[in-house]
């Protein structure tokens, strides 16, 4: 059988949230929102599993899941640090958070070997995002180094009814391939359709139809490799500033507009819930006790 790994990220702390939102328990029997992640994925075929966290976080990590985990399926650990840095670079004095979602991956150097799906520890995908990468990622050729995918959610489906969230906004092509990819906050439901920062002050409206990442893609470990050159670039220009980060959405884009990478976008009709901010925790709640209600989930998952 192929080896194709999960790569869960899961260092940040939830700052909006207002703590380890990613070891909240949600579950009827305590689960948390990555055990039903795992469990689909491994539903799918995935073999692998491997979480970023905090060295800080090591312990707590294991024992609400990583133990229990690793009694089903291969799990491995890569740390992702303020100052896991390039030689030659520093810290800036003051910076307190490490440097975004493109460094995370980048932790995975010399871990992951295998094809490799990405996904957000705090995040509720669905079971049919993850067959589809899975199966996207199985079907991939030696020589397919530089053909990814991402599972591309309907924005409707992706709101929080207690607050703003920012959404990788995607254009598509006619033939399903990614065109760009725009990191868009502050989208909010507005009625029939979305409002959203243009950055500059204002506001821009979007189809609550339109394709979004929610940070589920399917990579090669030829992704690792650009992201190592990428990330001394982003340093040199960024590298003195305090909360600059190095976002692996924005690092997709700038491959695909430099012909670099082809990225197959793979709808899903599947509802994303999750834990952005305190008050969304009892529909998670509820949502997971339906799903299990109507049979997707067992009672305990593991």
């Amino acid at each position: 059988m192929k080896k194709i790994t999960l790569v869960i990220m899961a260092a940040g702390l939830g700052s909006r949230y207002g703590g380890i939102k990613q070891l909240e328990p949600v579950g009827p029997s305590g689960e948390i929102i990555m055990d039903y992640s795992i469990y689909d994925a491994i539903e799918a075929g995935f073999n692998k599993v491997v979480f970023i966290i905090r060295k800080d976080l090591e312990k707590d990590f294991k024992e609400v899941i990583g133990n229990r985990i690793s009694k089903i399926i291969d799990v491995d650990y890569v740390f992702q640090e303020l100052d896991n840095l390039p030689a030659g670079y520093r810290v800036p004095e003051d910076r307190t958070k490490p440097w975004g979602t493109g460094q995370a991956i980048l932790c995975c150097l010399g871990t992951v070997k295998e094809p490799f799906a990405v996904i957000n520890a705090d995040d509720y995908y669905g079971k049919e995002a993850f067959v589809k990468v899975h199966d996207y990622l199985a079907g991939l050729k030696s020589e397919d180094v530089n053909e990814y995918c991402m599972a591309g959610f309907v924005l409707g489906n992706t709101l929080s009814d207690n607050g703003s969230v920012t959404r990788g906004v995607c254009q598509v092509d006619e033939n399903g391939l990614l065109v760009d990819i725009t990191e868009t906050r502050e989208v909010k439901r507005k009625g029939n359709f979305a409002g959203a920062s243009d950055g500059k002050g204002g506001e821009i409206e979007l189809d609550l139809n339109c394709s979004v990442s929610m940070n589920m893609w399917g990579f090669t470990t030829g992704l690792i490799k650009e992201l190592e050159t990428g990330f001394i670039a982003f340093l040199n220009e960024h590298g003195n500033e305090l909360k600059s980060e190095y976002l692996l959405p924005e690092e997709v884009g700038r491959l695909v507009k430099e012909g670099k990478a082809v990225v197959h976008v793979l709808s899903t009709k599947d509802k994303w819930f999750g834990v952005t901010y305190k008050e969304d925790k009892q529909m998670v709640v509820e949502s997971f006790r339906t799903l299990v209600d109507q049979g997707a989930y067992p009672e305990q998952l593991f």
